[in-house]
Protein backbone atom coordinates (compact mmCIF):
# COMPACT_ATOMS: atom_id res chain seq x y z
CA UNK A 1 0.00 0.00 0.00
CA UNK A 2 1.70 3.40 -0.49
CA UNK A 3 0.86 6.49 1.14
CA UNK A 4 0.30 8.12 -1.97
CA UNK A 5 -3.31 5.69 -2.12
CA UNK A 6 -4.89 7.11 1.23
CA UNK A 7 -4.06 10.84 0.44
CA UNK A 8 -6.76 11.87 -1.95
CA UNK A 9 -8.61 8.73 -2.71
CA UNK A 10 -11.90 10.31 -1.60
CA UNK A 11 -11.85 12.53 -4.03
CA UNK A 12 -10.91 9.22 -6.76
CA UNK A 13 -13.60 7.24 -5.17
CA UNK A 14 -16.61 10.25 -5.86
CA UNK A 15 -15.13 10.66 -9.85
CA UNK A 16 -15.33 6.74 -10.10
CA UNK A 17 -18.96 7.03 -8.87
CA UNK A 18 -19.78 9.82 -10.77
CA UNK A 19 -22.39 8.73 -13.50
CA UNK A 20 -21.91 9.92 -16.99
CA UNK A 21 -24.17 12.65 -18.04
CA UNK A 22 -23.04 11.97 -21.79
CA UNK A 23 -24.19 8.80 -21.91
CA UNK A 24 -26.38 5.65 -20.06
CA UNK A 25 -25.02 3.07 -17.50
CA UNK A 26 -25.48 -0.12 -18.23
CA UNK A 27 -23.46 -1.81 -15.58
CA UNK A 28 -23.18 -1.01 -11.80
CA UNK A 29 -20.41 -2.62 -9.48
CA UNK A 30 -20.78 -2.34 -5.95
CA UNK A 31 -18.15 -3.58 -3.58
CA UNK A 32 -15.78 -2.91 -0.49
CA UNK A 33 -12.09 -2.36 0.33
CA UNK A 34 -8.55 -1.47 -1.15
CA UNK A 35 -5.85 -4.04 -1.59
CA UNK A 36 -5.30 -7.76 -2.00
CA UNK A 37 -7.54 -8.24 1.40
CA UNK A 38 -4.76 -10.21 3.50
CA UNK A 39 -3.41 -9.81 6.78
CA UNK A 40 -3.64 -6.49 8.03
CA UNK A 41 -5.87 -3.61 6.74
CA UNK A 42 -4.36 -0.17 7.48
CA UNK A 43 -7.47 1.58 8.49
CA UNK A 44 -8.62 -1.15 10.61
CA UNK A 45 -5.24 -1.35 12.40
CA UNK A 46 -5.65 3.02 12.73
CA UNK A 47 -8.64 2.21 14.23
CA UNK A 48 -7.56 -0.06 16.89
CA UNK A 49 -4.88 2.05 17.78
CA UNK A 50 -7.49 4.84 17.63
CA UNK A 51 -9.61 2.82 20.54
CA UNK A 52 -7.13 2.33 22.76
CA UNK A 53 -5.36 -1.03 21.46
CA UNK A 54 -1.60 -1.78 21.70
CA UNK A 55 0.64 -3.10 18.90
CA UNK A 56 0.62 -6.36 19.98
CA UNK A 57 -3.32 -7.07 20.18
CA UNK A 58 -3.65 -4.92 16.96
CA UNK A 59 -1.09 -7.71 15.12
CA UNK A 60 -2.76 -10.75 17.24
CA UNK A 61 -5.93 -9.96 15.48
CA UNK A 62 -5.03 -9.44 12.19
CA UNK A 63 -2.73 -12.74 12.23
CA UNK A 64 -3.56 -15.82 14.38
CA UNK A 65 -1.70 -17.16 16.37
CA UNK A 66 1.33 -15.77 15.85
CA UNK A 67 4.34 -14.22 18.97
CA UNK A 68 6.41 -11.49 19.25
CA UNK A 69 9.81 -12.48 19.13
CA UNK A 70 12.64 -9.88 19.95
CA UNK A 71 16.33 -10.74 17.54
CA UNK A 72 19.55 -9.92 19.62
CA UNK A 73 21.15 -8.44 16.52
CA UNK A 74 19.93 -6.51 13.70
CA UNK A 75 20.40 -8.46 10.15
CA UNK A 76 21.07 -6.61 7.54
CA UNK A 77 18.54 -6.10 4.14
CA UNK A 78 19.20 -5.48 0.49
CA UNK A 79 17.28 -3.48 -1.17
CA UNK A 80 16.90 -2.12 -4.62
CA UNK A 81 16.92 1.69 -5.24
CA UNK A 82 16.50 1.31 -8.69
CA UNK A 83 18.74 -0.47 -12.10
CA UNK A 84 21.16 2.34 -13.94
CA UNK A 85 21.63 2.36 -17.72
CA UNK A 86 24.94 4.47 -17.32
CA UNK A 87 27.27 5.63 -14.19
CA UNK A 88 26.12 5.77 -10.79
CA UNK A 89 27.55 8.74 -9.02
CA UNK A 90 27.62 9.09 -5.25
CA UNK A 91 29.40 10.73 -2.03
CA UNK A 92 28.96 10.66 1.92
CA UNK A 93 31.01 7.62 1.49
CA UNK A 94 34.37 6.35 3.57
CA UNK A 95 35.52 3.16 2.26
CA UNK A 96 35.02 1.38 -1.62
CA UNK A 97 36.88 -1.65 -3.31
CA UNK A 98 39.89 -1.45 -0.38
CA UNK A 99 39.98 2.21 -0.92
CA UNK A 100 39.84 5.10 1.90
CA UNK A 101 37.72 7.86 0.64
CA UNK A 102 36.59 11.28 1.31
CA UNK A 103 33.42 11.86 2.53
CA UNK A 104 32.75 15.26 1.25
CA UNK A 105 33.62 14.35 -2.48
CA UNK A 106 31.87 12.60 -4.80
CA UNK A 107 32.65 9.01 -6.31
CA UNK A 108 31.47 7.40 -9.25
CA UNK A 109 30.65 3.50 -9.83
CA UNK A 110 31.14 2.31 -13.93
CA UNK A 111 30.39 -0.82 -15.12
CA UNK A 112 32.69 -2.46 -17.44
CA UNK A 113 31.51 -5.64 -18.94
CA UNK A 114 30.65 -8.05 -16.37
CA UNK A 115 32.68 -5.67 -13.60
CA UNK A 116 32.49 -2.49 -12.08
CA UNK A 117 34.87 0.29 -11.40
CA UNK A 118 35.76 3.12 -8.80
CA UNK A 119 36.39 6.51 -10.79
CA UNK A 120 37.02 10.13 -8.70
CA UNK A 121 34.76 12.72 -9.75
CA UNK A 122 37.12 13.83 -12.25
CA UNK A 123 36.80 10.17 -14.14
CA UNK A 124 40.13 8.98 -12.80
CA UNK A 125 40.67 5.43 -12.47
CA UNK A 126 41.04 4.45 -8.12
CA UNK A 127 39.69 0.58 -8.28
CA UNK A 128 39.03 -2.02 -10.10
CA UNK A 129 36.18 -3.54 -7.85
CA UNK A 130 35.45 -7.38 -9.28
CA UNK A 131 31.70 -8.31 -9.76
CA UNK A 132 30.59 -5.97 -7.45
CA UNK A 133 31.41 -1.98 -5.84
CA UNK A 134 30.18 -1.97 -2.10
CA UNK A 135 30.75 1.98 -0.63
CA UNK A 136 30.13 2.34 2.71
CA UNK A 137 29.98 4.74 4.94
CA UNK A 138 29.92 6.19 8.74
CA UNK A 139 25.73 6.85 8.68
CA UNK A 140 24.16 7.59 5.26
CA UNK A 141 25.15 7.36 1.58
CA UNK A 142 23.84 9.86 -1.17
CA UNK A 143 23.43 8.55 -4.40
CA UNK A 144 22.96 10.82 -7.74
CA UNK A 145 19.25 10.71 -8.84
CA UNK A 146 18.52 8.72 -6.19
CA UNK A 147 18.75 10.20 -2.97
CA UNK A 148 20.43 9.52 0.99
CA UNK A 149 20.36 6.13 2.27
CA UNK A 150 21.50 4.76 5.82
CA UNK A 151 24.13 1.79 5.05
CA UNK A 152 25.82 1.12 2.49
CA UNK A 153 25.56 1.48 -1.74
CA UNK A 154 26.20 -1.67 -3.81
CA UNK A 155 26.77 -1.71 -7.43
CA UNK A 156 25.70 -4.97 -9.06
CA UNK A 157 26.48 -5.78 -12.96
CA UNK A 158 22.93 -6.95 -14.31
CA UNK A 159 22.84 -7.87 -17.96
CA UNK A 160 23.83 -4.16 -19.30
CA UNK A 161 23.02 -2.41 -16.53
CA UNK A 162 23.92 -2.01 -12.81
CA UNK A 163 21.47 -2.61 -10.08
CA UNK A 164 21.60 0.11 -7.66
CA UNK A 165 21.19 -1.30 -4.08
CA UNK A 166 21.17 0.26 -0.24
CA UNK A 167 22.27 -2.69 2.15
CA UNK A 168 21.36 -1.97 5.52
CA UNK A 169 20.20 -3.16 8.99
CA UNK A 170 16.46 -3.96 9.19
CA UNK A 171 15.68 -1.24 12.22
CA UNK A 172 17.15 1.29 9.93
CA UNK A 173 15.16 -0.07 6.87
CA UNK A 174 11.88 0.43 9.12
CA UNK A 175 12.85 3.71 9.59
CA UNK A 176 12.71 4.34 5.69
CA UNK A 177 9.85 1.68 5.02
CA UNK A 178 6.79 2.89 7.93
CA UNK A 179 6.17 6.48 6.80
CA UNK A 180 6.37 5.65 3.77
CA UNK A 181 3.43 3.15 4.15
CA UNK A 182 1.40 4.82 6.73
CA UNK A 183 1.07 8.59 7.88
CA UNK A 184 3.63 9.08 10.79
CA UNK A 185 0.01 11.00 12.38
CA UNK A 186 -1.65 7.63 13.06
CA UNK A 187 -1.91 6.47 16.35
CA UNK A 188 1.60 5.06 17.74
CA UNK A 189 0.00 1.90 18.69
CA UNK A 190 -0.80 1.25 14.88
CA UNK A 191 2.78 2.57 14.02
CA UNK A 192 4.28 0.16 16.30
CA UNK A 193 2.25 -2.89 14.63
CA UNK A 194 3.67 -1.62 11.11
CA UNK A 195 7.15 -1.13 12.40
CA UNK A 196 7.26 -5.04 13.90
CA UNK A 197 4.97 -6.04 10.19
CA UNK A 198 8.17 -4.12 8.24
CA UNK A 199 10.50 -5.83 9.69
CA UNK A 200 8.66 -9.59 9.44
CA UNK A 201 8.43 -9.04 5.72
CA UNK A 202 12.06 -8.18 5.12
CA UNK A 203 13.35 -10.45 7.20
CA UNK A 204 10.96 -13.28 5.35
CA UNK A 205 11.13 -12.14 2.43
CA UNK A 206 13.39 -12.88 -1.23
CA UNK A 207 12.82 -11.77 -4.36
CA UNK A 208 15.53 -13.41 -5.68
CA UNK A 209 16.94 -10.63 -7.19
CA UNK A 210 20.40 -9.91 -9.25
CA UNK A 211 22.26 -8.97 -5.65
CA UNK A 212 19.10 -7.41 -3.86
CA UNK A 213 16.34 -9.87 -2.22
CA UNK A 214 13.57 -6.49 -1.73
CA UNK A 215 12.10 -3.87 -4.52
CA UNK A 216 11.38 -0.33 -2.61
CA UNK A 217 7.84 -0.80 -3.98
CA UNK A 218 4.77 -2.36 -3.39
CA UNK A 219 5.96 -5.62 -5.19
CA UNK A 220 7.73 -6.10 -1.33
CA UNK A 221 6.90 -2.92 0.59
CA UNK A 222 7.19 0.86 0.37
CA UNK A 223 10.87 2.04 1.08
CA UNK A 224 11.66 5.48 0.72
CA UNK A 225 15.14 6.02 2.70
CA UNK A 226 16.30 8.91 4.91
CA UNK A 227 13.95 11.66 2.87
CA UNK A 228 10.67 10.34 4.26
CA UNK A 229 11.53 9.38 8.02
CA UNK A 230 9.75 11.11 10.66
CA UNK A 231 10.26 11.27 14.24
CA UNK A 232 7.12 9.64 15.40
CA UNK A 233 7.97 6.66 13.07
CA UNK A 234 11.51 6.65 14.67
CA UNK A 235 9.87 6.66 17.92
CA UNK A 236 7.98 3.37 16.57
CA UNK A 237 10.13 1.68 15.32
CA UNK A 238 13.16 2.54 18.26
CA UNK A 239 9.96 1.32 20.70
CA UNK A 240 9.74 -2.02 19.12
CA UNK A 241 13.62 -2.41 18.08
CA UNK A 242 14.50 -5.84 16.80
CA UNK A 243 11.20 -7.14 17.06
CA UNK A 244 9.46 -9.59 14.40
CA UNK A 245 6.57 -11.20 14.44
CA UNK A 246 6.80 -15.51 14.33
CA UNK A 247 5.26 -18.45 14.05
CA UNK A 248 6.05 -22.00 14.54
CA UNK A 249 9.90 -20.59 14.94
CA UNK A 250 9.86 -18.96 11.96
CA UNK A 251 9.31 -15.26 11.02
CA UNK A 252 5.89 -14.95 9.47
CA UNK A 253 4.82 -12.81 6.49
CA UNK A 254 2.95 -9.95 8.00
CA UNK A 255 0.99 -8.42 4.83
CA UNK A 256 -0.75 -5.71 4.74
CA UNK A 257 -3.15 -3.51 2.65
CA UNK A 258 -5.20 -0.27 3.08
CA UNK A 259 -8.69 -1.15 3.87
CA UNK A 260 -10.72 -4.77 4.28
CA UNK A 261 -14.13 -3.23 3.76
CA UNK A 262 -15.15 -5.02 6.42
CA UNK A 263 -13.61 -8.44 6.77
CA UNK A 264 -9.93 -9.88 5.62
CA UNK A 265 -9.49 -13.08 3.34
CA UNK A 266 -7.93 -16.00 4.47
CA UNK A 267 -5.09 -16.21 2.04
CA UNK A 268 -3.96 -15.08 -1.26
CA UNK A 269 -6.07 -16.77 -4.48
CA UNK A 270 -4.62 -20.05 -5.48
CA UNK A 271 -1.44 -20.04 -3.07
CA UNK A 272 -0.26 -22.49 -0.53
CA UNK A 273 -2.83 -22.31 3.10
CA UNK A 274 -1.00 -20.16 5.91
CA UNK A 275 -2.01 -20.77 9.23
CA UNK A 276 -1.58 -17.35 10.75
CA UNK A 277 -3.39 -15.50 7.63
CA UNK A 278 -7.02 -16.52 8.55
CA UNK A 279 -10.46 -14.18 7.41
CA UNK A 280 -11.45 -12.19 10.20
CA UNK A 281 -13.63 -8.69 11.30
CA UNK A 282 -12.55 -5.79 10.55
CA UNK A 283 -14.61 -3.54 12.60
CA UNK A 284 -12.56 -0.16 12.31
CA UNK A 285 -12.40 0.00 8.39
CA UNK A 286 -15.29 2.40 8.37
CA UNK A 287 -12.82 5.00 8.50
CA UNK A 288 -11.48 4.31 5.31
CA UNK A 289 -12.58 6.02 2.17
CA UNK A 290 -12.55 2.98 0.24
CA UNK A 291 -15.01 1.09 2.71
CA UNK A 292 -17.64 0.82 0.11
CA UNK A 293 -17.23 2.02 -3.14
CA UNK A 294 -19.37 2.08 -6.73
CA UNK A 295 -18.82 1.74 -10.24
CA UNK A 296 -20.42 2.21 -13.26
CA UNK A 297 -19.58 1.18 -16.79
CA UNK A 298 -21.13 1.45 -20.44
CA UNK A 299 -21.58 -1.67 -22.07
CA UNK A 300 -18.99 -0.25 -24.09
CA UNK A 301 -16.76 0.29 -21.47
CA UNK A 302 -17.35 -3.55 -19.87
CA UNK A 303 -16.93 -5.10 -23.77
CA UNK A 304 -13.57 -3.03 -23.76
CA UNK A 305 -12.27 -3.78 -20.61
CA UNK A 306 -13.03 -7.66 -20.76
CA UNK A 307 -12.92 -8.08 -24.95
CA UNK A 308 -9.42 -10.47 -24.55
CA UNK A 309 -11.36 -12.59 -21.84
CA UNK A 310 -15.06 -13.22 -23.37
CA UNK A 311 -16.17 -13.57 -26.80
CA UNK A 312 -18.83 -11.39 -27.97
CA UNK A 313 -20.74 -8.93 -26.11
CA UNK A 314 -20.67 -9.04 -22.17
CA UNK A 315 -24.03 -10.64 -21.55
CA UNK A 316 -23.20 -11.60 -18.05
CA UNK A 317 -21.53 -11.75 -14.46
CA UNK A 318 -21.65 -15.18 -12.95
CA UNK A 319 -19.44 -15.28 -9.62
CA UNK A 320 -18.89 -18.90 -9.26
CA UNK A 321 -17.00 -19.10 -5.74
CA UNK A 322 -16.49 -16.03 -3.03
CA UNK A 323 -13.46 -16.50 -0.58
CA UNK A 324 -14.16 -16.48 3.23
CA UNK A 325 -14.67 -13.10 3.00
CA UNK A 326 -17.48 -11.65 -0.27
CA UNK A 327 -14.05 -11.33 -2.28
CA UNK A 328 -14.75 -13.03 -5.63
CA UNK A 329 -12.52 -15.76 -5.75
CA UNK A 330 -13.83 -17.18 -9.67
CA UNK A 331 -16.16 -15.78 -12.21
CA UNK A 332 -17.88 -16.65 -15.67
CA UNK A 333 -18.10 -14.55 -18.11
CA UNK A 334 -21.05 -15.15 -20.12
CA UNK A 335 -20.71 -13.52 -23.73
CA UNK A 336 -22.56 -13.64 -27.05
CA UNK A 337 -20.07 -15.65 -28.58
CA UNK A 338 -18.57 -18.09 -25.47
CA UNK A 339 -18.03 -18.26 -21.70
CA UNK A 340 -14.99 -17.98 -19.92
CA UNK A 341 -13.73 -18.53 -16.48
CA UNK A 342 -11.67 -15.58 -14.82
CA UNK A 343 -9.92 -14.99 -11.65
CA UNK A 344 -12.04 -12.64 -9.04
CA UNK A 345 -7.85 -10.85 -9.01
CA UNK A 346 -7.68 -10.96 -12.85
CA UNK A 347 -11.20 -9.32 -13.31
CA UNK A 348 -10.60 -6.89 -10.85
CA UNK A 349 -7.40 -5.32 -12.85
CA UNK A 350 -8.87 -5.57 -15.77
CA UNK A 351 -12.24 -3.27 -14.53
CA UNK A 352 -9.72 -1.30 -12.48
CA UNK A 353 -11.57 -2.04 -8.90
CA UNK A 354 -9.78 -1.58 -5.84
CA UNK A 355 -10.83 -4.34 -4.77
CA UNK A 356 -12.43 -8.02 -5.80
CA UNK A 357 -14.65 -7.68 -2.80
CA UNK A 358 -17.40 -6.98 -5.75
CA UNK A 359 -21.10 -7.56 -6.74
CA UNK A 360 -21.95 -6.75 -10.45
CA UNK A 361 -25.84 -5.21 -11.49
CA UNK A 362 -26.56 -4.90 -14.70
CA UNK A 363 -29.24 -2.04 -15.34
CA UNK A 364 -31.28 -1.21 -18.26
CA UNK A 365 -30.16 1.60 -20.32
CA UNK A 366 -31.65 3.99 -22.71
CA UNK A 367 -34.21 6.54 -22.93
CA UNK A 368 -37.50 5.56 -20.23
CA UNK A 369 -35.25 2.26 -19.17
CA UNK A 370 -34.98 1.14 -22.60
Amino acid sequence: MKRAWIAGLALVLLCSSAPSVASATAWVVRGGGFGHGVGMSAYGAYGYGLHGAGYRQILGHYFRGIGIAEMSSAPLVRVLLTVSSGDVSFSRATAACGRELDPTRTYTARRRASSVRLLSGSGKLLARCGERLRADSRATVRIGGVGVYRGSLEAIPSGSALNVVNVLNVNNYARGSVPAEVPPEWPMATLRAFAVASRSIALSTDVGGDGFDLYPDTRTQVYGGVAVEDERTDAAVRSTRGQVATFGGEIAQTTYFSSSGGRTESGFLGAPDVPYLRSVADPYDYYAPQHRWTFRFSQAEMDSRLGSYVRGRLRDVVVTKRGDSPRIDYAKLIGTGAAATIRGDTLAAALGLYDRWAFFTKVPSGPKGR
